[in-house]
């Protein structure tokens, strides 16, 4: 009976899988497909005829290694700043609990609710005022950092409740300073968790496209995200050049994706148990 259950389980982790999967088969096939083939019914499954110039002609013709460019400056700063300030704000929100700890705590989770579309024109109106436009991409990693701070808080909140307190009081006791402390034998502890979490930042903060279309109104400024969106129009009709383009996008965070699949995992799962 088990067995059974086990197989029946696996068979629908398959299905869903594939479910799940399907899209991006999708894309990667249309890419590759013809013009008319893309229009054709039935559709094909495997092109007959596959164009594997067209990932070459989307790179060259959209200036796409400009685009992944500014893509990968503003999920690279917001990768930092949200690290560099979230870290010490999810130990403070770790080790010091009482009753506003946890009215800020409920404050954060609150943050991540709000969607960027709402956020965005006051954004951008505070950002004008303070002669941030200036800076678009600056602006816009500001902008992000504050959306995705409350989860990377949250995230590294529980790995820091997983360290043992006993350990930083033996530190402090041997004469550390609650700094020396949290340097020396917190933050290496908690070090993969905080880790896994400024990946998904950076994973997140790549994909950005709310802000950087808002905000960056220079196109040679404007990220991977914004190029992507150029395609569209009343009118079009290169799909091929459009899931080229996308399929270029994305494969990098795939694959950096399943590369660190297994380290993420764990990361996330660190705070689990205490």
């Amino acid at each position: 009976m088990t067995r059974n259950m086990n197989r029946l389980y696996l068979a629908l982790a398959i299905i869903f899988a594939l479910v799940y999967l399907f899209p991006l088969y999708w894309m990667y096939v249309t890419a590759i497909k013809s013009g008319s083939e893309i229009f054709s019914y039935p559709p094909t499954f495997v092109p007959t005829d596959p164009q594997w110039g067209v990932f070459a002609h989307v790179w060259e013709i959209r200036d796409m290694g400009r685009f992944i460019w500014n893509s990968l400056v503003i999920a690279t700063g917001t990768m930092v700043l949200v690290a560099t300030l979230g870290t010490g704000c999810a130990y403070v929100l770790a080790r010091y609990r009482n009753g506003w700890i946890n009215l800020a705590l409920f404050l954060v989770l609150m943050l991540q609710v709000l969607p960027a579309s709402l956020m965005v024109t006051p954004l951008f109106v505070g950002f004008s005022a303070l002669g941030l436009l200036d800076y678009p991409r600056f602006a816009v990693i500001l902008a992000v950092t504050a959306k995705a701070m409350p989860f990377f808080v949250i995230l590294v909140r529980a790995t820091f409740m997983a360290v043992p307190a006993e350990l930083e009081e033996a530190a402090l006791v041997d004469g550390n300073s609650r700094i020396g402390a949290f340097w020396s034998v917190v933050l290496p502890l908690a070090r993969n968790g905080v880790l896994v979490s400024a990946i998904l930042i950076f994973m997140q903060a790549f994909g950005e496209f709310v802000y950087s279309k808002s905000i960056i109104q220079d196109v040679s400024l404007q990220p991977a995200s914004v190029g992507l969106n150029a395609f569209m129009g009343p009118n079009t009709v290169e799909w091929n050049n459009i899931m080229a383009y996308a399929s270029i996008y994305v494969t990098p965070i795939l694959a950096a994706f399943v590369l660190l699949q297994q380290r993420i995992v764990a990361g996330l799962t660190s705070g689990a148990l205490k």
